[in-house]
């Protein structure tokens, strides 16, 4: 039987003591009582390090780390789990990516990527080019912020090696067609890598049906802990990729001359593991599949239909993106004629709603769209229909506050 909104939101011990309408989402949610618990009784009862030990505390911390991966390949439908890499985050997923598939470039190939990209897909991808000799090329966004696959069509040529795209902009909130693109990447022979860190969370993600190489995505953003990340990656190119970092662990042997490397995906998770953070992240998964993916999708766009009839409505103010709410899921970045991002941030925020302001890590966006920085109110299945009315009405109220007539 599916869960009122009432009962999950009496699920977050966040919402139990607060008034605040929390509408930062695309920056980190909030997290469920049962992911909290499964990780303190992680480290209540199973602490101790993985891999690194034969007594049983030690066999009951590698098989609680080892359970995690296997809830993850299961949620993304990879092959194996074998093909899942614990980070700390999305931006240290793509980095990992970029350095190690990065490195198997030479001068004059190219890698695809968007000027809509979080800094955290794009920043990775100039250092490798200027590590290697290789050349980057910007796809532009739509209005909308899709990507038309004939533009990416004509920037593909025999020496595009690695095509990095967004799979959902932290701006737009538009979702991608990852698929046609990873077709179009593929038929020219290169590796496609989506950015997942705002699609993984709000709705189903097959990485076979989509086809891509890799994609790297944060359980922060899905009611997981801090501190906990994923690289999903085709068996056979992770095979062909070099360690991003060394150290304990990630070595079948060692010598003073020379090395071999363990297997995936132990080769690329040096040290000491977050193991907490990834028992989290597998109890975060659990939590997402009991109320399910498709009432989460509908759920959002419910939302995002009121939060976008109510924004529409307020005069002096220009939404970013599409004008079908449909395609937002949940993000509205915005600009108020005649008043700063920061001060519109700093009204509602005493007003009990909590957005952020600035150019979201996509400064580059920014600058292709005119605007040096916006406000974002970003919404998850959590939130409800009052918050998205006191997201509006504060919105309403920024131009007053500012001493504006209308």
């Amino acid at each position: 039987m599916r869960k009122t909104i009432d009962e999950i939101r009496g699920d977050f011990p966040f919402f139990k003591d607060t008034e605040l309408a929390y509408l930062d989402n695309s920056a980190t949610s909030q997290r469920p009582a049962a992911v909290l618990d499964k990780v303190k009784e992680y480290y209540l009862f199973s602490n101790a390090n993985p891999f690194r030990g034969l007594y049983e505390l030690s066999i009951t911390a590698t098989e609680a780390y080892e359970a995690a991966r296997q809830r993850v390949a299961g949620f993304i439908n990879a092959a194996e789990a074998e093909e899942i890499i614990f980070t700390r985050n999305a931006s240290e997923s793509l980095n990992l990516l970029a350095y190690s598939l990065g490195s198997m470039l030479t001068p004059g190939d190219e890698i695809i990527t968007s000027a809509a990209e979080h800094h955290s897909n794009l920043l990775p991808w100039q250092h490798a080019a200027k590590r290697t000799g290789a050349v980057v090329k910007y796809m532009y966004p739509e209005k909308d912020g899709s990507f038309d696959p004939e533009k990416l069509e004509a920037l593909m040529t025999d020496k595009t090696k690695i095509v990095a795209l967004t799979a959902m902009s932290n701006v737009f909130g538009k979702i991608v067609d990852v698929k046609t693109l990873a077709e179009i990447a593929h038929k020219y022979g290169a590796y496609y890598v989506a950015d997942g860190a705002q699609s993984v969370p709000h709705g189903k993600t097959d990485v076979q049906e989509l086809g891509v190489d890799a994609i790297a995505f944060s359980g922060h953003k899905m009611l997981a802990p801090m501190g906990i990340g994923v690289v999903y990656g085709r068996r056979k190119m992770l095979e062909k990729m070099p360690p991003f970092l060394t150290g304990g662990e990630m070595i079948e042997t060692v010598s003073l001359k020379e090395v071999n490397y363990a297997e995936i995906p132990h080769k690329f998770e040096a040290g000491t593991v977050n193991a907490g953070g990834a028992v989290g992240l597998a109890a975060a998964i659990d939590y997402i599949e009991s109320i399910g993916t498709d009432f989460i999708v509908e759920r959002e766009a419910e939302l995002s239909r009121l939060a976008f009839e109510g924004i529409k409505s307020i005069p002096h103010i220009q939404l970013v993106g599409s004008d079908d709410a449909a395609d937002h899921h949940g993000i509205f970045t915005f600009k108020v004629e005649g008043v700063h991002p920061h001060d519109v941030a700093a009204i509602m925020a005493d007003q009990g709603v909590a957005v952020r302001a600035g150019h979201h890590c996509a400064e580059p966006l920014h600058q292709y769209l005119g605007i040096p920085s916006t406000t974002r109110a970003s919404l998850m299945f959590y939130n409800t229909e009052d918050e998205v009315k006191k997201l509006v009405e504060a919105m309403g109220n920024i131009r007053k506050f500012m001493g504006y007539p209308d």
